[in-house]
């Protein structure tokens, strides 16, 4: 079995911070990691290669060279190979863009039976790039899965809903999306580690080498723009730190409810 996992390097949303004056992220000195759902989606393909040690997992992303730390983790968690997606045709990328060059990657790596993908990214939050995927590829597509069986030929998913779930089952090929409940993910090993930065495991492809549709790619190729990013101002007002055990605190919440005209 054949499995490509899409990641994504993304700053870590603790420490990014928006230029006041630009209304863009501040990226300098901002730590980088792995997608977190991304991160389940890697995990849930590593099983799969634990039960059937015939299985090859494959990472891809799109992003600046820099972004090898993240394929670079990925092979130490236990990928096979991984590839990265870099060109400056590729920047400016909206969603519609994205998945057009991700597509093209996974058509140029040619044989799969499943990818993976995270639900969505921390720095996006839309969630559209593992479905725009598979309805560039023309495959079915399982979203917010929170427990994968896989069966010969086909694939069993539990697909979370807000007040509860369903199950859905699909043929291969198909594309998952992960969530956080699908699954807890793996640290490196050492021997993982090793194996990661002994190199030869990472290749780096550009728009032509997957013969990607330059009209649909990268800034000019991006329906949609970011108008302005902006930091939402602060409520002001002052806080006051309520005394005593935790039945006067409550007592004294009321009171304070009350006075405001909260209940």
């Amino acid at each position: 079995m054949n499995i490509i996992v899409c990641i994504k390097q993304v700053p870590d949303t603790n420490e990014v911070k928006i230029d006041p004056i630009k209304g863009t992220l501040i990226r300098e000195g901002v730590p980088s990691i792995i997608n977190p759902d991304d991160r389940n989606a890697l995990e849930e393909a590593l099983k799969i290669k634990d039960k059937n040690k015939d299985t090859k997992v494959t990472v891809l992303s799109m992003g600046p060279p820099q972004a090898d730390v993240a394929l670079i983790e990925a092979i130490a968690m236990g990928a096979d190979e991984a590839i990265l997606l870099s060109d400056r045709a590729f920047a400016g990328s909206d969603t519609w863009a994205t998945s057009t060059a991700i597509t093209a990657g996974i058509e140029h790596i040619a044989d799969y039976d499943i990818i993976f993908c995270g639900r969505q990214a921390i720095d996006g939050d839309t969630a559209q790039v593992g479905p725009q995927i598979a309805e560039h590829l023309g495959i079915p597509q399982i979203t917010y899965v929170e427990d994968l069986e896989i069966e010969e030929e086909k694939v069993r998913a539990k697909r979370a809903l807000e007040d509860g779930y369903f199950v859905v089952e699909s043929k291969l090929p198909v594309l998952i999306t992960a969530i956080k409940e699908l699954n807890e993910p793996r640290y490196p090993s050492i021997k993982g580690i090793y194996e990661a930065y002994k190199g030869g495991k990472i290749k780096v492809w550009s728009a032509k080498d997957v013969k990607a549709d330059e009209m649909n790619i990268g800034l000019d190729g991006s329906p949609t723009q970011v108008n302005k990013s902006f930091t939402p101002p602060g409520r002001g007002g002052e806080s006051e730190i309520l005394e005593g055990n935790p039945k006067e605190q409550a007592r004294q919440l009321i009171v304070r409810l009350k006075e405001e005209k909260f209940i």
